[in-house]
């Protein structure tokens, strides 16, 4: 089970991005975490699924249709407008003033990464991502530690 913790951990790794964020950015993403409910978050992980599903990668193993998009859409505006504008209104400014509007993104970034660890700490979740243990070689894996 370690194993396959750190497998996952590594997978949290390559889906993040780790840019630089100023005081302002920083305070901009505590405050949308803060705000934010475990409702709320799941309407984010709602809304990145949905959006994953139009590719053709995975087209075929999901099932959104239209409605349910634009649902995710209405939804994830709300949230973002209310979190912006009223709930961190004063560290949307700042962080806007004084880093500029790439900051936004990179602190609904982080949140993003707070809902996803959310959805993959729920037992079922953990479960079903678990599976992947009967196909690692863990002699390989130790291997590499080997000198």
């Amino acid at each position: 089970m370690k194993l396959f913790r750190t497998w996952v951990m590594v997978a949290f790794l390559i889906f993040s991005s780790n840019a630089f964020a100023g005081v302002y950015a920083d305070k901009l993403s505590e405050c949308l975490v803060d705000s934010t409910t475990t409702q709320d978050r799941i309407t984010l992980v709602k809304w990145m699924f949905s959006a994953m599903s139009l590719h053709p990668a995975v087209r075929s193993i999901s099932m959104v249709s239209p409605a349910q998009l634009d649902s995710a859409n209405k939804n994830i505006a709300e949230l973002f407008m209310r979190l912006l504008t009223k709930s961190c209104k004063d560290e949307t400014k700042k962080a806007l003033k004084y880093e500029g509007k790439s900051t936004i993104q990179n602190s609904f970034r982080i949140l993003g990464q707070v809902a996803g660890r959310e959805l993959f700490s729920n037992p079922k979740v953990l479960k079903g991502i678990s599976g992947i243990q009967k196909y690692i070689d863990a002699n390989k894996l130790k291997s590499l530690n080997e000198r």
